[in-house]
């Protein structure tokens, strides 16, 4: 989207009227398809930042209750349709508290992903995730030193997340299965074993 098309969007009466509409409706169905696309709008237009927090925060709530009703399934999360965007909330969240440097919060979020996900590229590359949060690197310095940022990606699905790294991945586990397990060990209450 241009300057122009940008600006015309943001002062078209009716079309903000819609996105009002939409988030205020979306967030009484707790419609998760709908709620992103509305905010991922608002945020593109740069608009309230109170109204795209409380968006915000009715998408934690609601994949937070809709996971929790999944895994009370004994069931997994595929990245198919609503479960995708379930994922993706939780792992923005988890991205949101690294870049505050609060990686043992971000770590812990992050680990329970990894074992509630049925998708073994996100589980790998949110396995490596969990070793980086362990040293505490930084999200900045890490996105600068240690993503791929010039690769494609390989599924839409994973647009939503860091699958791309400037080493192998599969070598980095293998060389880092230590501290993953370390890590096992210590965050394993968070699954309720």
């Amino acid at each position: 989207m241009d300057k122009e098309a940008l600006f015309e969007a943001r002062t078209n009466p009716d079309f903000l009227k819609y996105l009002e509409e939409a988030r205020i409706n979306s967030m009484k169905a707790e419609d998760i398809g709908l709620m992103y696309e509305t905010l991922d709008s608002m945020l593109v237009l740069d608009l309230d930042e109170e109204k795209v927090n409380k968006l915000y925060e009715q998408i934690l709530k609601t994949s937070f209750s809709n996971v929790e009703k999944i895994l009370s399934k004994h069931a997994k999360l595929n990245l198919e349709d609503d479960n995708l965007l379930y994922v993706r909330a939780l792992y923005e969240h988890a991205i949101e508290k690294w870049s505050h440097d609060n990686f043992d919060g971000a770590k812990d979020l992050i680990f329970v992903l990894a074992n509630i996900v049925d998708d073994e590229s996100l589980v790998k590359s949110l396995k490596i995730l969990i070793v980086f949060l362990s040293s505490k690197i930084g999200l900045d310095d890490f996105y600068d030193t240690r993503v791929d940022l010039e690769a494609d990606v390989d599924d839409e699905k994973y647009g939503y997340f860091i699958t791309n790294f400037n080493f192998d991945n599969q070598e980095f586990l293998d060389e880092n299965k230590d501290i993953l397990e370390t890590e096992y060990k210590n965050l394993k209450h968070l699954l309720g074993n």
